[in-house]
């Protein structure tokens, strides 16, 4: 038995490693547009499953590990941007304001499926007009939801987090261990030897 983890993202593996994880990633590709009228917390909820269940049907021995992730100001969704001027715009509404960044997890293992979504408040700093186009150039925004990395450039922008930080990097380690022992593991059985 494995960790099979339903994503793409290298952030979310690169939590997972560190955490001594030991597991395969099994990308998938689903359909992120949210539904009309969509709450955030279903929204991300309803992708991280989505994601579990294209892995599931591929290897079900395994345990799979699916999340999504998103950030929510003024009950708005803002996903991944389209562009550099999408970009821009996200960052000028963030800008001196809190939000929240919400990641829904799914693992299933057999035929038990345990989830959660974990909620973190960021409190980003004011960030002036030639702060926003410098980042924006910098090129990390263009993959990131909310059009901001906090472990990287954008670190200098966040003032303070209320919860997880690798919530909002896009893998709450916590929750993770959480379901995992909920599936009737201590995570022990997916981690390196000492």
């Amino acid at each position: 038995m494995r960790m099979l983890l339903a994503s793409a993202s290298p952030r979310r593996a690169e939590l997972l490693a560190a955490a001594g994880y030991v597991f395969e990633v099994k990308s998938c590709t689903v359909d992120e547009t949210p539904l009309p009228g969509e709450i955030p917390a279903l929204y991300v909820a309803r992708l991280a499953a989505a994601k579990a269940g294209a892995v599931t049907d591929i290897a079900s021995n395994n345990v799979i590990l699916a999340a999504d992730t998103c950030v929510v100001l003024d009950g708005d969704i803002l996903g991944k941007p389209i562009d550099d001027v999408d970009a821009a715009k996200m960052l000028g509404r963030l800008s001196g304001r809190s939000h929240e960044v919400l990641t829904g997890v799914s693992m299933r293992y057999a035929n038990q499926c345990v989830e959660a979504v974990d909620r973190t408040v960021v409190h980003m700093a004011l960030l002036q007009p030639e702060q926003v186009a410098w980042y924006v150039a910098s090129g990390e925004p263009r993959d990131k939801a909310g059009a901001y990395g906090i472990q990287g450039l954008a670190a200098r922008f966040i003032d303070r987090i209320e919860g997880s930080y690798s919530n909002v990097v896009g893998l709450p380690l916590a929750v993770v261990r959480r379901l995992l022992s909920e599936l009737g593991f201590d995570g022990v059985e997916m981690s390196e030897t000492p």
